[in-house]
């Protein structure tokens, strides 16, 4: 029995997909999204905002997030890096959210919101940890724009979140030990929680991309 075994388990592992072993190793890259359909994710209110093209979560239409709800990390993260392509059409504005949770409609009140707008109206641009630490139009300047994909990369260890855009960093902050969600209400505090995308309105079209983490201790 314990060769049957043996050789069972040779086979499971031969036959596996390619990357398998490497997927499962401690520290590395794990994608969220299969690129196909939203397994493992969940869209609350105003579902027809996301549609998936050309490998892509594409959100336009009235406001919804799209919040990671599978396997990894029992989709709830404290200590990570999170990296996500992201493009968008002139004039569009979304958003990255990090330690939240699934709310059913509206801008999600637990969390935070890593921007995303290179030329909306909005004067808060790629980046930024929104209503936190904003950056603005001139901080960003050439190095990310519309329609070509760009790269958002977060990472949270304890108290300090960096922003990373195309690998450069734009953002560095560490809660202060006296911070009680500032502007944005008493759920802007570093916690545990989910991911989520932003669809922003009709009027702006974002796709997100190959969204994987990498869990930290």
């Amino acid at each position: 029995m314990r060769t049957i075994g043996y050789f069972a388990m040779l086979f499971l592992l031969a036959s596996a997909p390619a990357g398998f072993a490497k997927k499962q190793k401690k520290g590395d890259w794990i994608p969220l999204f299969n690129g196909k359909d939203f397994t493992n994710w969940k869209v609350g209110g105003n579902q027809e905002t996301f549609t998936i093209k050309e490998g892509a979560m594409v959100a336009n239409g009235p406001v919804a997030h799209a919040f990671y709800d599978g396997p990894v990390g029992n989709h709830d993260f404290k200590n990570f890096e999170f990296m996500v392509d992201v493009k968008t059409a002139p004039g569009s504005n979304g958003g990255v959210y990090f330690h939240t949770e699934y709310q059913e409609k509206g801008f999600p009140k637990k969390g935070f919101e890593v921007q995303v707008n290179e030329t909306h109206g909005d004067p808060i641009k790629s980046g930024s940890l929104y209503h936190v630490k904003d950056i603005g139009a001139d901080d960003i300047k050439g190095l990310v724009k519309d329609d070509e994909y760009f790269t958002e990369h977060i990472i949270v260890q304890d108290k300090t979140v960096v922003i990373k855009l195309n690998g450069k960093e734009v953002v560095r902050w560490t809660q202060p030990d006296d911070w009680t969600g500032g502007r944005e209400g008493a759920g802007r505090v570093i916690s545990h929680g989910t991911f989520a995308f932003q669809g922003h309105d009709p009027k702006s079209t974002v796709y997100y991309k190959n969204p994987r983490v990498k869990i930290l201790p």
